[in-house]
């Protein structure tokens, strides 16, 4: 499966009107009291890493195919969205959310979309920027999977515009945050649909897979890891998990690239392999590691 250049935080919820100039001061009431001074990382570097880190959509799709039935047993509440009263734990979950949404709009859960895009829109509102977010035209794209493309096109670009707003602000943690829960979300459904089709090669492979994907998510969180306590602690469980997943090997057989022709164009085939060598017992550990992990933050 093709990987998504995408900030999954914002998988199906960020809005089309983005020109639209955020209000400053509504934005630095919202935060929290306590200052957090973070390192000014370029747009150049946060997007390298995000290129990396597979979207929500990707994985919901992966698991939709793998024939299993929709469950929302597996995701967070809406309800529990009373529970989130700091920014830290408010960026966590809107980055959850956003997985949740995901999930239920690849498996055309409309009704339950809405809620998530109702939990959504109020935390992004808690946060202070709501205006970036658009619920009734997010929701129009997400009821057509036609419309994919053009709301991974949106999500994308305004992802960049929400973290160059937020890096403004010095708040580019948020950004962070958000897209550490992204990810733990969709982390943590695949392990749990692969207890249930432990034949599923596929669901396998792409839990060992994202060994890398965690080195990236590590190496954004340790740009705070002196200047926030909250993220030194998520930073803490992070490296928790790379530990659990140094039993994993990725063996990468290198072949020479070749020259294709595809629709008129010259585009360059890359020809190597992976190899992901990952157990049923590594995959245990590992959810159960990733289940701990969120509980703590959804709970």
């Amino acid at each position: 499966m093709r990987i998504l250049p995408l900030g999954l935080i914002l998988i199906f919820i960020v809005a089309c009107n983005s020109s639209k100039k955020p209000d400053e001061a509504a934005f630095l009431e919202g935060l929290d009291s306590a200052e957090v001074e973070g390192p000014a990382i370029s747009e150049e570097v946060i997007s390298s890493i995000i290129q990396q880190i597979p979207s929500p959509l990707e994985i919901s799709v992966l698991l939709k195919e793998s024939g299993t039935k929709y469950d929302r047993t597996l995701l967070n509440s809406p309800d529990n969205i009373s529970k989130y009263n700091s920014n830290y734990q408010r960026s966590l979950n809107l980055g959850i959310y956003g997985t949740d949404l995901g999930y239920t709009n690849i498996y055309e859960q409309n009704q339950d979309g809405i809620e998530y895009m109702s939990s959504i829109k109020e935390l992004a509102e808690s946060l202070s920027i709501g205006q970036f977010f658009d619920i009734e035209t997010i929701g129009r794209l997400a009821t057509n999977s036609k419309n994919l493309d053009s709301l991974l096109l949106i999500t994308t670009q305004n992802f960049n515009s929400i973290n160059k707003y937020l890096q403004e602000q010095n708040r580019a943690n948020l950004s962070v945050l958000s897209l550490t829960g992204g990810w733990l979300e969709a982390m943590h459904i695949t392990c749990q649909v692969y207890t249930k089709t432990p034949d599923n090669n596929d669901l396998k492979e792409t839990i060992g897979e994202q060994k890398i994907i965690l080195d990236n998510v590590v190496q954004l969180l340790s740009f705070y890891e002196h200047k926030d306590p909250n993220m030194a602690s998520l930073l803490g469980e992070m490296k928790k998990l790379q530990k659990v997943y140094e039993s994993v090997e990725i063996v990468k057989t290198y072949k020479e690239s070749t020259f294709e022709i595809v629709d008129g164009v010259m585009v360059i085939k890359d020809n190597s392999t992976s190899e992901i060598k990952i157990t049923d017992e590594n995959v245990e550990s590992i959810s159960n590691l990733v289940s701990a992990i969120r509980k703590k933050i959804i709970s």
